[in-house]
């Protein structure tokens, strides 16, 4: 049975910069591969450019780095999910549905949607529709989409 790891989200710093450059490429080569948009300089520089101490968290699993996260305040309003990267050894054990359900929960009670871009043909796409996003918008590259607000769960026995 698999279990789910201890996980905690933490500020990233400047020393997260580099592990975050190396995870990307790591879980994002086979897909810009296929787009025939793989270019590692140009990668790594997407990442320097979208880093942001503010913004941008760390994956930390049972202590260790595992991931990464920046939810920045999105130009159409909301948010913007970007920068979601999780170790491939981590995958497919439901820790990337746990870390987005805290995100969009955060996201929920403050009554924002929130905005991403996929790379057509990324199977990370399927878990953003199974948890509300729609697709808004799609190009030869990126998919675009946006999950709006849902609504606190109202308890069902309240009179």
């Amino acid at each position: 049975m698999n279990s789910l790891p201890a996980w905690t989200l933490e500020p990233a710093g400047l020393k997260d910069l580099e592990p975050i450059s190396d995870l990307k490429d790591q879980v994002m080569r086979a897909d810009l591969e296929r787009l025939g948009r793989w270019d590692p300089d140009r990668s790594r520089l997407r990442v320097r450019n979208a880093f942001s101490t503010r913004y941008t968290s760390v994956l930390l699993v049972d202590g260790a780095f595992a991931g990464s996260v920046t939810v920045r305040p999105d130009e159409q309003g909301g948010r913007h999910l970007e920068m979601f990267y999780l170790a491939p050894h981590l995958q497919g054990r439901g820790l990337g549905t746990a870390v987005l359900r805290h995100l969009l929960a955060e996201a929920d009670a403050a009554g924002e949607p929130v905005r991403l871009i996929v790379l057509r043909g990324s199977a990370a796409q399927r878990l953003y529709e199974r948890h509300g996003f729609a697709v808004v918008h799609e190009d030869p590259v990126d998919v675009f989409l946006v999950r709006e607000p849902r609504p606190a769960q109202q308890d069902r026995f309240a009179s």
